[in-house]
């Protein structure tokens, strides 16, 4: 068995959406004055690595903490996109390649090779988003959500956030954002393990993202 992180650090100096503040770590209590350190953390519910529930765009839609566990962990497979260049579409020709498997997936994660850009102002620029196309096969073939390298299912430039609408149209659907090291999981089936903090009402949380691969 072998087990990949899939998911970015949380640091002050990390990238968040433009508009959203940085994350705050302030040391509450130290060793020297408390005998032990614990940490404030203050940020945003869709901080680095994380999971946009329906609720993020649909108020009468499911929050994270009202689905079942089993939304978040299931059989996922990567789609090779690394070949796509700066505003490029993923079109259901990635998919189609490896359609067996990805029928059998119940989460996609595309390898776009963004991840390499994180921490640079390229990472928030003309990143390649999947095709109306492609949204329509992941509803349609009841997938439990779908995984990018990238800082949004949709381009910076629609701020009407279309391509949440479509996919979160349901109840049962999740987004994964800003993952990383999908080059290190191979492009065979393999077990993803992500679960978002548990709050009251989360329209989104922070997850720790793991892939869990049967050698």
């Amino acid at each position: 068995m072998k087990l990949i992180d899939l998911t970015h650090t949380i640091s002050e100096d990390m990238p968040v959406y433009p508009g959203t503040e940085s994350p705050s770590l302030r040391t509450t209590n130290t060793y020297e004055k408390d005998g032990f350190k614990e940490t404030l953390l203050n940020m945003y519910s869709h901080t680095g690595t994380h999971m946009d529930a329906p609720s993020h765009i649909f108020g009468h839609k499911s929050t994270l903490d009202a689905q079942h566990i089993s939304q978040f962990a299931g059989v996922a497979l990567v789609v090779d996109c690394r070949h796509l260049n700066e505003g490029d579409t993923i079109e259901m020709s990635c998919i189609d390649s490896v359609r067996s498997m990805a029928d059998q997936a119940e989460f996609i994660l595309f390898n776009t090779g963004w991840d390499k850009h994180w921490g640079t102002p390229q990472y928030f620029g003309d990143y390649p988003c999947i095709s109306h196309e492609v949204a329509h096969y992941l509803i349609e073939s009841g997938k439990k959500g779908i995984g990018l390298d990238t800082i949004g299912l949709d381009p910076i430039s629609d701020p009407n956030l279309t391509l949440h609408r479509k996919v979160l149209s349901g109840d049962d659907f999740v987004i994964i954002e800003n993952l990383t090291h999908l080059d290190q999981v191979g492009f065979q089936l393999f077990e993803l393990y992500a679960l978002p903090m548990k709050y009251k009402n989360s329209d989104g949380a922070p997850i720790r993202a793991v892939a869990r691969i049967i050698e």
